[in-house]
């Protein structure tokens, strides 16, 4: 299996390499030459086999340049970090499934990919003899999920940049109480927009990113969003019957959601993908009328999904222009001059016969945890309810609708305690946390101070 980036200008690459790359050298971001084809008799015996051997199974497909062995030791070691023997349950409750996806050390659907990205670069930075400084930003989850994939492995240090002041408390506290020689957390005065251009601006400067031997843990890195893929699949065998599945996912960067988009293209019974969104709905618009057009970020209950510029959305985009490069590199540079991107009616017209969408804002996103809670004595984190209520207003009485569950609800209580009156209680490794030492660096949106700060400490 190769790799080519959307914007065209790099040669085939191995699965390793473009795993160390993280974001393409011309600037694009990696995907697979070639999107493998699951037969209908191997995804019925795929149904039913335990998380471990089918992300197994699959992720293999694309790591073809890893031997079975060491990949399989990688994916053993990576989910035998999660509370829950099944790694992502799945649980049904008012009509609707839900995908827990947050039993991995953190609480939140990062460490599904997390955890297996930082064993691979421990695995490969030992096979190079190499070193490596990985650069991140994070809207909440991510950072703190990165920082435990790779916190106190030899060879690696880690800078995560999240917005000061813009993430839940507990969540800043989970980066920033892990004070291990070689995590570096960044609270950057600005947005999450303002930390992924920092990144991304930093990533395009090659001399540098050589120079410091830059490495990515944002879903630009493909490994993510490989690692993601394996939990639609593993949802679809859960269910009563294999038949055809509505996804529903809350989304920001388009990471997750495109995870989805990948395994419909493998030959999962994917009949819809439901995009929801909060507030900064720019992706909804584009499902619902082709407008990308960016606006201002707005602060809400859900954080992790205040984000205007969607950096996964490109890899989709590659595939809506039937893999012409040449259009993807015209479009984001229309984007950078305009703001936004124009879609031609057909281009519109085909994102919907893949996607639905939803556009659900901050009442209601409360009023959604506390009416599920009322109903089932379910809790749900702010994320998960954005998706859950998309579900019960797009596509209710749908036999199969799986809702993606991002996040411990103890993750995010001031929401929870608005929504139902009482915090969600705190699970040991979240109450753990009360009271410890931090250390941050607080700084300007200026991407020359974190380079220099990236340079003091790598």
């Amino acid at each position: 299996m190769k790799y080519i980036s959307t914007r065209g200008n790099i040669a085939p690459i191995g699965f390793k390499e473009a795993v160390m790359m993280g974001l393409a050298t011309d600037g694009g971001l990696i995907l697979p030459e070639s999107i493998p084809q699951i037969a209908p008799e191997t995804l019925a015996a795929w149904a039913k086999l335990p998380y471990r051997e089918l992300a197994f199974n699959i992720i293999s497909l694309f790591a073809t340049d890893i031997p079975a062995a060491d990949l399989k030791a990688l994916i053993d070691r990576s989910y035998g970090t999660f509370e829950h023997q099944e790694t992502t349950p799945l649980v049904q409750k008012d009509g609707v499934y839900i995908l827990e996806l947050f039993h991995g050390p953190t609480l939140a659907f990062k460490d599904v990919a997390l955890q297996l990205l930082g064993n691979l670069f421990e695995y490969l930075l030992k096979e190079r003899g190499e070193k490596m400084n990985i650069l991140g930003a994070t809207s909440g989850d991510t950072g703190s999920a990165a920082i435990a994939g790779v916190r106190g492995k030899e060879n690696i240090n880690i800078f995560i940049l999240h917005p000061h002041l813009k993430t839940s408390p507990i969540q800043a506290l989970q980066m920033t109480s892990v004070l291990d020689a070689n995590v570096h957390n960044i609270a950057v005065e600005g947005t999450f927009d303002d930390c992924q251009n920092i990144v991304k601006t930093l990533f395009n400067d090659l001399e540098f990113k050589k120079e410091y031997a830059l490495g990515a843990v944002n879903s630009i890195n493909w490994a993510r969003v490989l690692a993601q893929v394996v939990y639609y699949f593993y949802a679809w065998g859960r269910l009563p019957e294999q038949g055809k599945v509505v996804f529903s996912v809350p989304t920001g960067n388009f990471g997750d959601i495109f995870a989805g988009y990948l395994a419909k293209r493998m030959g999962l019974p994917v009949e819809k993908l439901l995009l929801a969104t909060n507030e900064n709905n720019i992706l909804s618009r584009f499902v619902q009328s082709g407008d990308y057009s960016l606006g201002q970020v707005v602060q809400t209950v859900s954080p992790s999904m205040d984000i205007q510029l969607a950096s996964n959305l490109e890899r989709y985009l590659y595939y809506l222009f039937n893999e012409s490069a040449e259009r993807v590199r015209s479009a984001f540079a229309e984007l950078q001059q305009t703001g936004k991107i124009v879609f031609s009616a057909e281009e519109v017209q085909r994102v919907q016969s893949e996607f639905l969408s939803c556009t659900v804002n901050e009442a209601m996103t409360l009023e959604t945890i506390a009416s599920f809670n009322k109903e089932t004595g379910y809790v749900l984190d702010p994320h998960t309810a954005v998706g859950v209520r998309g579900a019960l207003e797009c596509v209710k009485g749908h036999p199969a609708v799986v809702c993606l569950a991002t996040a411990h609800p103890a993750k995010f209580g001031e929401a929870v305690e608005r929504a139902i009156g009482t915090p969600a209680p705190l699970p040991p490794q979240l109450a753990a946390l009360q009271g410890k030492e931090t250390r941050c660096e607080i700084m300007a949106a200026d991407k020359e101070l974190v380079k220099a700060f990236v340079k003091a400490k790598a």
